[in-house]
């Protein structure tokens, strides 16, 4: 949000279930009920948004980007050791 936006109100109502939850994990960051609730529907929205980007192309350039997504690359070793190599999320022992 740019610093000249003006501030809002947004109202949601949950059940007091789904609000200790969320003051649960609130706390453990350090942060406020309110600043974990924007930032993380913030976050999803930016996804939301970003999965359905839409880009248009002219036939010419739709057929040679088709081509290039029928085309996988040709293997190689540099290729194997990245598809072979564990995820970051992945617990390393």
């Amino acid at each position: 949000m740019s610093q000249a936006q003006e501030a809002v109100t947004i109202s949601i109502r949950a059940k007091a279930g789904q609000r200790d939850l969320i003051d649960q994990a609130a706390d453990r960051l350090g942060r406020s009920r309110s600043d974990f609730m924007l930032e993380a529907a913030c976050r999803q929205a930016e996804d939301v948004l970003l999965n359905q980007t839409y880009f248009a192309l002219d036939a010419e350039t739709m057929a040679a980007f088709q081509a290039i997504l029928d085309s996988p690359p040709a293997p190689t070793d540099r290729l194997r050791r990245l598809l072979n190599a564990p995820a970051p999320w992945e617990a390393r022992r």
